[in-house]
């Protein structure tokens, strides 16, 4: 078996192929191991990813406290670190686009699958963030409101400064989570319902799980690091992606207060889950996620075995899944090696992220903010807002497109209104902003920087189908509760 454990590390034989891992026997002694492994450092990613602690008087989980203490530490040094990062990835995009000869280098390499259209986002978002710096570094420095104001800027950079601290943070951990069963324990447990529902395998509960508690980001990176580990097909790494990287709870708390809705917030909160779940069973059976192939990162097409080999009875699912946990564990990688691949990738990604969310995030705020696109599409909802009897129909209806921007923004945009608003309406407008999923200022530009096998016109489309479904659902509850 150390034979095999070698070239495990070399990956020559795929363990994420549950095919193989079944077929796999271990001895006493390697269950030992295995076992041991498995318990110890899932707790670790429990721990990490999961539990909740309490720190001068604030709670969050070890995820988020530990980035968030980073930030904190560095305070204006770790904003000119990631706002650097930014300005320089701009022109090295420009330079390698344009003019770098040399195709064998390491920065033509970076960015060779860019467009020029990235190239000119990367540049902008470079403008913007040596305007944002100066704004928050120099007192005689203010930059233009249109730009760095709360409702632009203002609010794009703080999401890009906190994925860029995201993206390493949980970078570290991520081996912990994905390599020593929990994964594999879930997925057993989870495949009666995930698979026949939303047609995607039982760990995908993973993923959703790690959304509610830490970030859309974090459930993003999952996705894509497990698609790219070959356990996921294209078109369920579409639906995960577009359907299960919800908001977490802290950030749904803040949207939920901000409507006047604090006291109900249990109840809308776990209702928004409940809807997410709902669109999630459509979104899987319509285009464009419907006509994603069903094919491995490899090429390999996915067989009605391979699916078959996910499901088992109620009563060797938990004995299955603790079996497999408990290889996963046993052949898993060297942890050390395991998480520096892991922040290499994840520091590959970061500069074209953080680019891409300054750039776009705040184009999308500013398009919001100062001109009437948004109101003219929202005219199209009023006409099904007034035939489902929602109140304020003309006052709520430019909150659904605007959310497209980013998710905290229909909240905004009634924030000021919410004595004059019925209840009712309220709770559409957080309600369906917390369900849409897909905006411009944080989970569209992480699936298109970590190469998520869909397009930007197919994740538009994904967010106009999940509003026009939500709507609807949303306001059969929105008629029971208020």
């Amino acid at each position: 078996m150390s034979d095999n454990k070698v070239n495990i590390s070399g990956e020559q034989i795929n363990y994420n192929d549950n095919n193989v891992l079944d077929a796999l026997k271990l001895n006493p002694q390697q269950k030992k191991t295995g076992t041991i492994k498995s318990i110890i450092f899932t707790i670790i990613a429990i721990i990490v990813f999961f539990v909740p602690v309490t720190i001068n008087g604030s709670t969050d989980i070890v995820f988020g406290t530990i980035y968030k203490t980073i930030k904190s530490v560095l305070g204006l040094v770790g904003i000119w670190m990631i706002c650097s990062i930014i300005i320089v990835n701009g022109p090295l995009s420009i330079y390698s686009k344009f003019i770098c000869k040399n195709k064998e280098s390491k920065l033509y390499k970076y960015y060779e699958d860019d467009s020029i259209v990235h190239a000119i986002f990367y540049l902008l978002g470079s403008a913007f963030a040596v305007v944002y710096v100066l704004d928050q570094t120099f007192a005689a420095f203010s930059g233009p409101e249109w730009l760095v104001g709360a409702h632009t800027g203002g609010t794009v950079f703080p999401v890009a400064i906190d994925v860029a601290w995201i993206i390493p943070v949980s970078a570290f951990f991520m081996p912990f989570l994905l390599n020593y069963g929990i994964v594999d324990l879930i997925g057993s447990l989870m495949e009666p319902l995930m698979r026949p529902v939303f047609k995607v395998p039982g760990r995908s509960a993973v993923n959703a799980i790690a959304s509610f508690v830490s970030s859309s980001s974090v459930g993003v990176l999952i996705t894509s690091k497990l698609y790219r580990s070959g356990v996921y097909t294209k078109k369920e790494a579409c639906i995960i992606v577009t359907g299960f990287s919800a908001v977490s709870v802290g950030f749904a708390y803040m949207a939920i207060e901000t409507a006047g809705l604090a006291e109900h917030f249990l109840l809308v909160y776990f209702l928004a889950l409940l809807i997410t779940l709902i669109i999630s069973f459509f979104m899987a059976r319509i285009p464009p996620l419907s006509t994603k192939e069903s094919v491995f990162i490899d090429g390999r097409k996915q067989t009605k075995e391979d699916i078959q080999r996910e499901r088992h009875s109620d009563e060797g699912a938990l004995k299955k899944g603790v079996e497999r946990a408990i290889k996963k564990a046993y052949t898993a990688p060297k942890l050390f090696t395991e998480i520096k691949n892991s922040l290499k990738d994840g520091y590959f990604v970061l500069p074209k992220v953080i680019s891409l969310l300054a750039a776009v995030g705040t184009v999308a705020m500013i398009v919001a903010n100062y001109t009437p696109v948004f109101n003219w599409i929202g005219k199209v909802f009023e006409p099904l807002l007034m035939l489902l009897q929602v109140p304020n129909a003309a006052e709520i209806a430019p909150s659904f497109p605007v959310g497209i921007a980013e998710m905290f923004l229909p909240v905004m945009m009634i924030a000021d209104k919410v004595e004059m608003l019925a209840a009712g309406a309220r709770y559409m407008v957080v309600t369906v902003a917390m369900v849409q999923i897909i905006f411009f200022s944080e989970t569209i530009v992480v699936m298109l920087s970590t190469k998520m096998p869909i397009s930007l016109k197919e994740l538009i489309i994904c967010f106009v189908e999940r509003t026009l479904i939500a709507i609807p659902v949303t306001a059969v509850f929105m008629h029971i509760l208020f």
